[in-house]
């Protein structure tokens, strides 16, 4: 936050209070999401609740909570570990470079190991922030996947409509998650590169009816034509942040979500 003093002629006429949105890391260069700046003008008149002119930060911190009853009871500030998993090919880094930067890239190289994003997502109950942890689909890696998805809140399986081997892999690192993982962690099965429909081999129901009888969410999407993609993301978020209490107390709390929450219930979106 930052407070910023216009002045209109010789007195202190108005008060700003600007909330930004946080920088997000990506890899090692710094993203801007493209999202505006919120300002809120807090007029200085005789019937505002407001500071006189040289008034502290706490006293402008009580009058925005006043007149914006909102900001009152809290918000959550939610930190959660995010991992997608996989088969080789699968477009994970696809989808997660078309949430974090908006981007496409028909050809895409394979990820060594892992790769590393964090993205801020706001909703109504506050802000959940991601560590979001892309493996390597590549056998030689699969050893390296638990240091990643141990301790996650959320884990993202992902296979591809036009492979029906690459489904097969997917029931495998559910399986593997599953009973190695957290096992209250939101889990979401994701067929990916909807843009393939001519080359389908894997029904939506086949997907669908795996992830009911798995207590998993599911969603196809495209990260291509950024089908669902931000939808994906978001409705994890929205089910971290339903899982936490709200402050009652304060004007923020900042809860790390490590070991994940628990997702009974089954969501499809299509």
């Amino acid at each position: 936050m930052d407070f910023e003093r216009r002045i209109q002629g010789e007195d202190w006429a108005r008060w700003n209070l600007h909330l930004k949105e946080p920088s997000c890391v990506v890899g090692e260069h710094k993203h801007i999401p493209p999202l505006s700046d919120l300002s809120v003008p807090l007029d200085a008149g005789d019937d505002s609740p407001l500071l006189p002119p040289f008034g502290d930060v706490a006293t402008l911190m009580r009058a925005f909570v006043d007149r914006f009853p909102m900001a009152r009871s809290g918000s959550k500030q939610i930190n959660a570990k995010l991992v997608l998993l996989g088969d080789m090919g699968t477009g994970k880094t696809s989808l997660v470079l078309r949430f974090v930067k908006g981007q496409f890239y028909d050809y895409q190289e394979s990820t060594i190991g892992a790769a590393f994003f964090t993205q801020v997502l706001s909703l109504n109950e506050g802000t959940v922030k991601f560590d979001i942890w892309d493996t390597a689909g590549q056998e030689r890696y699969h050893s390296l996947a638990p240091m990643y998805y141990r301790g996650a809140a959320a884990a993202v399986v992902v296979y591809d409509i036009s492979s029906a081997e690459s489904f097969v892999k997917a029931k495998k690192w559910v399986q593997e998650v599953q009973r190695q993982g957290n096992s209250n962690l939101v889990m979401v099965l994701v067929a990916n590169k909807a843009d393939l429909e001519p080359k389908r081999e894997v029904v939506n129901e086949e997907g669908e009816l795996y992830a009911q009888e798995n207590g998993l969410l599911f969603i196809e999407t495209s990260a291509k034509t950024a089908q669902n993609v931000n939808e994906l993301f978001y409705e994890i978020a929205k089910r971290l942040a339903k899982a936490i209490p709200s402050p009652q107390e304060g004007y923020g709390e900042l809860l790390s979500l490590q070991q994940g929450i628990n997702c009974s219930n089954r969501v499809s979106i299509l």
